[in-house]
């Protein structure tokens, strides 16, 4: 039964990240940048995270030790700041589905990375057919019949950029979650992604008033629910369900469930926007949902 609940966690939160491309390409429409909408989430994450991890009796500040204090600065930097800054930023220079389909492809680039210092984690045989075959079903999905590619250099080279920091990101929470909590290192997680974020807006100080008469008319009230949606729920809630059920799927086996992150976009987009469901969509899902199950066999 635990182990359902570990595999239904991390469904879950896919499902929720898989709706952040439509909330993401709605605020940078009305004029928020990338950066902005990264630094908002997460301010909004942090505050709340920091405000019930003081009410415990378990809070502490730092880590134990100064190695561990900069394990936690490289994940605030892979899985917040420089994950987030290139993912946001391919969508302004490449489609949303050359975005999403090169992203989603992020579990191939973990395993191979994972593989390379556990050996424990090494995925053999039918696992190996299993997770090519989610990645073949996430390219059905994502191309949906269109099998032509807009290619942008910049945006594409960005998103893939975004995809080996969460390969990384992966790779690095192995050690952290075997010494410390899931809330503690979710909060580092938040916090040095908006320390890593003060040498950009040194380079870019345009980018720091947020709230001038050019952007404050973006934030409508149904541009602040997004806003509060992805630094409430996608962020902060997601980022603490993500780090618990890696912690206990193990990285390969929870970063495999990212292949449903493309299934869930669509999924949200035909209940939202009345978008079509279509058979590439459902041989792509049968492809994932088969690759999956094999992927996890033993």
């Amino acid at each position: 039964m635990n182990k359902l609940v570990y595999h239904f966690t991390a469904f879950l939160v896919v499902a929720i990240w898989g709706t952040t491309f439509i909330y993401t390409k709605l605020l940078l429409m009305a004029g928020l940048t990338a950066a902005q909408i990264f630094t908002l989430r997460f301010i909004i994450a942090y505050v709340l995270l920091l405000a019930y991890a003081m009410t415990r009796r378990s809070f502490r500040w730092f880590a134990a030790s100064w190695r561990d204090e900069l394990l936690m600065a490289l994940l605030g930097l892979s899985g917040g700041t420089l994950y987030f800054l290139t993912e946001n930023t391919s969508m302004v220079y490449t489609t949303t589905t050359n975005t999403s389909l090169i992203v989603c492809l992020s579990p191939l680039f973990a395993t191979g990375l994972i593989s390379l210092f556990y050996r424990s984690q090494r995925l053999h045989g039918i696992q190996i057919v299993g997770t090519l075959m989610a990645a073949l079903g996430v390219v059905v999905v994502v191309l949906n019949g269109h099998f032509v590619l807009h290619l942008s250099p910049l945006g594409d080279a960005l998103a893939l950029g975004a995809c080996l920091c969460w390969a990384f990101y992966s790779l690095l929470m192995i050690p952290a979650t075997h010494h410390y909590r899931t809330l503690f290192i979710t909060r580092k997680v938040f916090f040095y992604g908006l320390v890593f974020m003060v040498p950009y807006f040194i380079m870019r100080p345009e980018e720091v008033w947020i709230f001038t008469p050019r952007v404050l008319h973006v934030f409508t009230p149904q541009m602040v629910l997004n806003l509060l949606f992805l630094g409430c729920v996608a962020s902060m809630i997601c980022f603490i369900a993500w780090n618990w059920a890696l912690k206990k799927l193990g990285a390969v086996v929870a970063t495999n469930y990212v292949y449903f992150n493309p299934v869930t976009t669509v999924l949200f987009a035909w209940l939202m926007l009345s978008e079509r469901i279509t058979l590439y969509f459902l041989i792509g899902t049968m492809l994932i949902l088969t690759g999956m199950f094999f992927s996890n066999k033993r």
